[in-house]
């Protein structure tokens, strides 16, 4: 497939995923780090999601979490991944945003979902199959809030608004970006395309999120076309897993670290349908992944044929954000995220890679110009000689 348009935006898309036997306040102060760690090696944003329950999973609060991490950076693009709008007021989600729009200078993503962890939904006493409907309603109140200079009023069986209206507008003109979750079924499409916002596909890499990509896309258009919005690749987000290394042998090695606590809690704690995983032992566990094509345990080329399979599937796509698993030890999680930033990102950031033209240019023409500089310096040496030959003469 020929390079895109618009070169390719990279990310990180983190839970974020921790062991609950290991010290929570350690870990998230490492989490904190990488997102740092990112920045300087040329990551373009951050997704950090919202969780309550089941042990691995343990920022309540995106927001708050971000507005620290917005203190110790200063480029990145810090986003929600995802708010769980029916948990929520619609009004205070929207306020605690537009909060740290302002206190991260504009940096501010709302990403919002229908929630994943159906433990977090039930110790509030809600069914899931009241999340998807109860997310419409909530982006319905987010959009006209934002849009709006008048006071919205809205009632519906969860929450009502009476006269609202944001106290402190976005430091972001007109707004920042919203973006909505999607897995497998059009619900996140529906509501992204509905109002002309952007659309993270979650598990894009994986058997049914990848099949789906397709179908998300259409139902976006669809959408835009019967509402009146406008909805554009360039912000639609696919998520995979990827951990790379100098081999296929070693990348397999330092995922054996945390591969097998993550399939136990995907599998038997998380209670997800939509990542159905298969595997027993640490080699069946990455093979799933391998083999299958739902994320790369590899080398750079794995990582690049990844992303270009992705391209094909979508017909076109804006950002990459790796899914971190925390599958590899601290220091070799880092240094595949680099591995990523210097050999990866710049195949999509630059398809032509002018850098590379620009070498076989010189390749091309190294003898012909090498006899050219040999020359030039003969005839230099040649001049002082006479030079100094005739000043000799002369005394």
């Amino acid at each position: 497939m020929s390079g895109p348009a618009e070169p390719l935006r990279f990310g990180l898309f983190i839970a974020p995923h921790h062991d609950p036997r290991e010290n929570p306040t350690l870990a998230l102060e490492r989490d904190v780090d990488l997102i740092q760690h990112i920045e300087r090696i040329g990551f373009d944003e951050v997704w950090v999601g919202e969780h309550h329950s089941a042990g691995w999973e343990y920022i309540g609060s995106p927001e708050l979490f971000l507005a620290h991490v917005a203190a110790r950076t200063s480029r990145i693009k810090l986003a929600t991944g995802m708010v769980t709008l029916p948990y929520h007021n619609p009004l205070w989600s929207l306020e605690r945003m537009v909060l740290l729009d302002h206190l991260s200078r504009g940096r501010a993503i709302f990403g919002v979902g229908p929630g994943s962890l159906p433990t977090d939904a039930a110790m509030i006493g809600l069914d899931p199959r009241d999340l998807r409907p109860r997310l419409e309603e909530a982006v319905d109140a987010v959009m006209r809030l934002l849009r709006s200079d008048e006071p919205v009023t809205m009632k519906t069986d969860w929450f009502t608004l009476e006269d609202a209206a944001l106290q402190l507008r976005p430091y972001t003109y007109p707004h920042f970006e919203l973006a909505v979750a999607a897995v497998a079924s059009p619900a996140g499409p529906r509501v992204a395309g509905k109002h002309g916002l952007s659309l993270v596909s979650i598990g894009a890499t994986m058997k049914d999120g990848f099949d789906a990509l397709a179908m998300h896309w259409d139902v976006m258009e669809e959408q835009a076309a019967h509402y009146g919005s406008t909805v554009d690749r360039s912000g639609w987000r696919l998520v995979g897993p990827m951990h790379i290394a100098a081999t296929r042998e070693q990348a397999r090695r330092e995922v054996a670290h945390g591969i097998e606590g993550w399939f136990h809690f995907m599998k038997d704690v998380s209670a997800v349908p939509q990542f159905a995983l298969a595997g027993d032992t640490v080699d069946e566990m990455i093979d799933f992944f391998v083999e299958g094509g739902a994320g790369v345990i590899g080398t750079v080329d794995d990582a690049i044929e990844q992303i270009e399979r992705l391209r094909e599937q979508s017909k076109g796509f804006g950002t990459y954000l790796v899914m971190g698993n925390n599958w590899a030890t601290p220091a070799d999680t880092k240094r595949s995220l680099e591995l990523i930033a210097e050999r990866v990102i710049p195949v999509f950031r630059r398809p032509s890679n002018s850098l590379a033209a620009a070498e076989e240019r010189a390749f091309q023409r190294h003898d012909e110009l090498f006899r050219r500089q040999e020359l030039a310096l003969a005839q230099m040496n040649e001049r002082h000689a006479a030079e100094r030959a005739e000043r000799a003469k002369r005394a």
